[in-house]
């Protein structure tokens, strides 16, 4: 299994190559900026399955609602949100729209739903989770 993913400009290009452990939608506020309003769309990728082909991310570094650092990677280019580095945990948050074709990435799981916008309608009977879930 190999993904190619990348910015809109194509200055940064990255690949994941292993099956994803899970994919949903976080409603938390931070991702609420990044996303421009809705849910960031993730595809959790395994930290060693993941690779920057092409070019080199601009990261912002923030804290994650645990309080630990969150780092979140985008193109300098053209701003296109790409992928995140949780502290401590093992895979990486990729941006569901980066990937070159994400048609078969259906969210499992809605994450930190307490937050999410009241206009936001949940559907699907996918499982809602006020917060993260507890590490592995």
């Amino acid at each position: 299994m190999e993904r190619p993913g990348g910015c809109a400009c194509g200055a940064v290009r990255f690949v994941v190559k292993a099956p994803f452990m899970g994919v949903g939608a976080c409603h938390c506020t931070d991702c609420q900026k990044a996303s421009g309003g809705g849910p960031n769309y993730i595809a959790l990728a395994p930290k060693d399955a993941f690779a920057v082909t092409r070019g080199e991310a601009k990261l912002y570094r923030g804290r994650a609602d645990s309080g630990a650092e969150a780092v979140r990677a985008f193109c300098g280019e053209c701003g296109t949100p790409l992928w995140s580095v949780p502290a401590g945990l093992p895979f990486i948050p990729v941006k569901v729209g980066a990937f070159d074709d994400s048609a078969d990435l259906v969210p499992g799981m809605h994450l930190y739903a307490s937050s999410a916008q009241p206009w936001h309608q949940f559907g699907g009977g996918v499982p809602r989770l006020e917060k993260m879930p507890p590490a592995p």
